[in-house]
């Protein structure tokens, strides 16, 4: 059997060993006969494999290390809405020994895409030869729970992607806390989609709601401002409307 069978027949024969795959490229990039076009089919099926095995080793970790995890108790009170929270510094502090034993590293960021008046917080988590970005837009325009400003934009930022590390965190471990809800625009969570807020619209026009009255039921100054949180009882209560509840 010369070269170029053998590299025909491997994708038969590697389709879940990477490191055969490997031996087979390795052995024919050493012959000057073998067909370049199949060996580069073979490095990038090698790619493919080693990427997949890289996947299902960070997703069987991600689920030891959220089996591992415990509620953390929220150590940080916020005077504009009298709530407690959990610190970044508390959830760091108790995750990252679990999280880090089990091979994963984490590093934050912002990145462009956010709505106005929003920044866009990036969590990458990686372990091995995988990653996997996460990200959350939080408001930052420096407005305090009931509209009021209270902050300067630059705390505003700084406050949001604060806040955004902190759900980021809880979010991608699956972390329960007490009372968590510092209350500030920061604090309000992810927002709605573009696509939420024009199916909002469309049921304000359809039901002929006062829709300064629903803003501020939901204490927000426009559909953009809910929280997603906030999203599907805004829908209840409009299709309750529609059905004259």
């Amino acid at each position: 059997m010369n070269k170029v069978t053998t590299l025909e027949r491997m994708p038969e024969v590697v389709a879940t060993d990477a490191s055969s795959i490997m031996d087979v490229i390795s052995r024919a990039a050493s012959d000057p006969t073998v067909n370049v076009d199949k060996l580069e089919r073979l490095m990038a099926m090698y790619e493919r494999i080693t990427s997949r095995s890289a996947e299902q080793a960070f997703n069987e970790a991600m689920s030891a290390v959220q089996t591992e995890m415990r509620p953390i108790a929220a150590d940080a009170n916020n005077p504009q809405t009298k709530s407690k929270y959990a610190s970044y510094l508390a959830l760091d502090r108790a995750m990252r020994p679990i999280y880090t034993k089990h091979g994963f590293s984490l590093s934050y960021n912002t990145a462009d895409g956010a709505p106005e008046g929003c920044v866009r917080v990036v969590c990458d988590v990686a372990k091995g030869g995988y990653s996997k970005p996460y990200h959350v837009d939080m408001p930052a325009d420096g407005k305090g729970a009931k509209g009021g400003d209270v902050m300067t934009k630059t705390h505003a930022a700084g406050s949001a992607f604060t806040y955004g590390q902190r759900y980021l965190i809880k979010m991608i471990f699956n972390i329960a806390v007490g009372e968590d809800d510092d209350g500030n625009r920061a604090g309000a969570g992810p927002l709605i989609t573009s696509e939420q807020v024009g199916d909002l619209q469309a049921l304000l026009d359809e039901v002929k709601a006062d829709k300064a009255k629903f803003l501020d039921w939901l204490n927000v100054g426009s559909l953009s401002e809910i929280p997603v949180k906030h999203y599907a009882q805004a829908i209840k209560a409009l299709n309750d409307k529609r059905r004259g509840k």
